[in-house]
């Protein structure tokens, strides 16, 4: 029988007596195993997709991040385990790290049905005695592993300390970020027994080049992560209230941020049509729901999120008076978007901004048609019309730049411009050469600039 915590836990560690099994084999579960395994842990992968499984077990990458595309072992690969079993892999882990998605509902509440589902799944599987140790890598508020994990553990019968142990231990996977990858980045943990928190970052040493602190108990950790995130949504909204206000004194955003950045202290921020991925536009609301079960407001934080939910329909509403004050009816006119997933270089299109942009865009009437390389067939939403050739495009009132992917920033603008049926541009991002696209026939507006600028 496997046996989980052990007072010879950090020697295990450093021969690589370990078996590692990770719940949730998506954009942050894939990298983890993949990582561990090729730390020299044996690896159990499970995810209740079947086709996730099969794809991974083809040796493909079904995450659409291209960082994984040439990392995936292969089905014959020693130590390297994939299922959608519990039964069949659970037993056999020391360690399990659970990475499944924690979103919002359509109210914006915090969504524990995945992370409940997995500790069920996983402490049914547990071996009486083996002392497992359970972690917790997605993004929740401060309380949620104890509260949601601990009553798990009791209905199954298990003693805490002896049959299981939790931790938690904040994922801080970037897609497409080659500089921050799983073996990059700094860690932390936290656990409710110290000894088993300091052998779990040993453990995560051999993951990570970065460095792996632990920081005591497990709501210190559980908070760590949602205010990272939380300081990053207030910052971006502080930019993107700025680039709504400043266009009415005449004034560009970008040279404000350019002259405050000569300050050493001052931290930059580029607007944009909107913030989206799997973190900064629902981590807040997180803190939000705990900051309600406390009593204590969230003002800031709220503010904060309100003013980034808001961006897409404010570009919409800018695209809108740029279209009219072209002589352009909205009903009849079509807009190009140049990209739909949250960021540039990787196909994921959680929480796009794009999506509710082009909701905005459509309910005025406006025939919306999006370019984005990145995009699988399969996972191009429905009710949206999609282009995979700008060569042959033609036809378009107003092209907005929506992510800065190199295949939308690069392409050949002078001949698009000749093809449009009025060439206006709308950068979205803050990227595109202005002064050049105006050279080329272009009329350019971009979002924190002045009309006539």
């Amino acid at each position: 029988m496997m046996m989980g915590w052990t007072a010879d836990f950090a020697s295990r560690v450093a021969k690589r007596h370990l078996t590692i099994g990770v719940i949730g084999l998506g954009y942050v579960g894939l990298p983890t195993a993949m990582g561990f395994h090729d730390a020299g842990f044996k690896i159990w992968g499970v995810d209740i997709s079947p086709d996730v499984v099969a794809t991974i077990r083809a040796g493909d990458n079904p995450t659409g991040d291209s960082q994984s595309d040439v990392l995936i072992p292969s089905p014959s690969t020693r130590g390297w385990n994939i299922t959608t079993s519990f039964s069949e892999s659970i037993p056999h882990c020391d360690v399990v790290i659970v990475t499944v998605p924690t979103p919002v509902t359509a109210e914006n509440k915090p969504n524990l049905d995945f992370v409940i589902a997995a500790g069920q799944a996983v402490f049914d599987n547990v071996s009486r005695g083996s002392r497992t140790i359970v972690v917790l890598e997605s993004t929740v508020y401060p309380g949620v592993t104890v509260d949601t994990w601990l009553p798990l553990i009791n209905s199954c019968g298990l003693e805490l300390g002896v049959d299981v142990d939790i931790a938690y231990c904040p994922e801080r996977f970037d897609p497409g970020d080659v500089e921050h990858g799983v073996r990059d980045v700094a860690r932390v943990i936290g656990s409710i027994d110290g000894i088993v928190g300091r052998d779990l970052a040993d453990l995560y040493s051999t993951l990570t080049r970065g460095g792996v602190r632990y920081v005591g108990s497990i709501e210190v950790a559980e908070a760590a992560k949602v205010v990272e995130n939380v300081q990053r949504d207030i910052n971006i909204a502080l930019g993107n209230e700025l680039a709504r206000i400043f266009p009415a004194l005449g004034i560009d955003i970008e040279d404000v941020m350019a002259a405050a950045e000569t300050k050493w202290n001052f931290m930059r921020t580029t607007p944009g049509v909107g913030v989206g991925g799997h973190c900064i536009p629902v981590d807040p609301y997180y803190l939000i729901q705990c900051s309600k079960e406390v009593g204590i407001p969230a003002e800031l934080i709220s503010s904060a999120r309100a003013v980034n939910r808001s961006m897409p329909e404010h570009v919409a509403g800018v695209l809108k008076h740029l279209l009219l004050s072209n002589g352009a009816v909205p009903e009849d006119s079509r807009i190009l978007m140049l990209g739909w997933s949250y960021k540039p270089g990787i196909g994921d299109s959680r929480e796009t901004p794009a999506a509710p942009l082009a909701a905005s865009l459509k309910e005025e009437g406006v025939a919306v048609t999006v370019f984005d390389p990145y995009i699988r067939p399969q996972d191009r939403p429905e009710g949206i019309l999609f282009t995979d050739d700008l060569d042959s495009s033609e036809g378009f009132d107003l092209v907005v730049l929506v992510t800065a992917h190199p295949e939308c920033i690069d392409l050949d603008w002078e001949g698009l411009a000749s093809r449009m049926r009025t060439p206006i541009v709308y950068d979205g991002r803050r990227c595109l050469d202005l002064e050049d696209l105006a050279s080329k026939g272009w009329k350019v507006h971009a979002v924190g600039r002045p009309d006539g600028a």
